[in-house]
């Protein structure tokens, strides 16, 4: 079989061509780097060199594929975010149709149900729409959890500050994922290629309070009493643009909490909730605590 792989040798992408390629399959990697080429072709995969944003050359690569996997890679300069996300599932949907794609693997977030007030989320509802007006191709979209090393921004915070937090609300319920567990999801559907029409799968490894979050972490690092503390909006707005990030995506990443504090950005998946996944945030914190302190 033969399978492209979009998002170069990121967290998800890597993992999920290394396993593609162990079961003796061809698979081409986009990217974006002439850079990642050699580490790439390490991996046993041939390397496809261009942008997310040229619909020629994703035609071209995605040609011949037997099934491709769509992620859409982050871009921290855009003027509008949702509507960049939105433009390359455009993109994606328009070189599926060109090369005659016949299965694909989208990865998307849980609160995509949600076509505005989720953040960058709500650009991955766009996405949605475009692969699901595909006429020809089967699309089974995936809807992870948090990311757990999203954790790992907090590293700074718990060192000169002793809390952990964000405004995602105070004793919040959030569902968690480890990206080895969404790629082991994304290997099984290409491997099977079972789907048929469009459809959606949650990928979740652990379900945890902020409170379990902070306590977990913090026993991990030798700091058992860590707090979680729930900032305000404003108060998380205006961190992340004095952290480096502009005001756009600062402004989407904020409302992104805020829909997590609501509930809303967990509604389609308390109604959808999948079979956890393997590791759990007791075993992510290992790695957490690895990288406190190598900082």
């Amino acid at each position: 079989m033969k399978y492209v792989i979009t998002g170069s040798t990121g967290h998800i992408s890597k993992p999920l061509a290394e396993t593609l390629i162990h079961a003796g399959h061809e698979v081409t990697v986009i990217t974006s780097s002439n850079e990642r080429v050699s580490a790439i072709e390490a991996m046993g995969a041939k390397a496809a060199v261009g942008s997310v944003t040229d619909i020629p050359f994703l035609t071209a690569a995605f040609t011949g594929a037997d099934g491709v996997y769509t992620m859409v890679p982050p871009k921290w300069d855009a003027a509008n975010w949702k509507e960049y996300i939105h433009s390359i599932g455009s993109n994606y949907a328009a070189a599926i149709t060109g090369a005659g794609v016949k299965k694909v693997v989208n990865l998307s977030s849980i609160g995509a149900h949600m076509p505005e007030g989720c953040g960058p989320v709500s650009g991955l509802y766009g996405v949605e729409q475009e692969l699901n007006a595909l006429e020809r191709t089967d699309v089974r979209h995936l809807r992870p959890g948090f990311f757990y090393y999203n954790f790992l921004s907090n590293i700074a915070m718990v060192k000169h500050m002793g809390i952990i937090g964000g405004n995602y609300g105070e004793h919040s319920s959030i569902a968690m994922v480890h990206t080895n567990d969404i790629a082991a999801a994304a290997a099984e559907e290409l491997l099977n290629l079972s789907f048929s029409g469009k459809s959606v799968r949650y990928v979740v490894s652990d379900e945890r309070t902020t409170d379990d979050v902070a306590r977990v972490l913090g026993a991990a690092i030798g700091k058992p009493e860590l707090p979680w503390v729930n900032f305000r909006d404003e108060d998380t707005l205006n961190a992340l643009v004095q952290a480096g990030h502009t005001q756009e995506v600062a402004a989407n990443y904020t409302e992104m909490g805020a829909a997590i504090a609501s509930g809303a950005m967990m509604a389609d998946y308390q109604k959808n909730k999948p079979a956890f996944s393997v590791i759990k945030l007791d075993d992510f914190a290992s790695e957490f605590a690895a990288a406190y302190n190598a900082s």
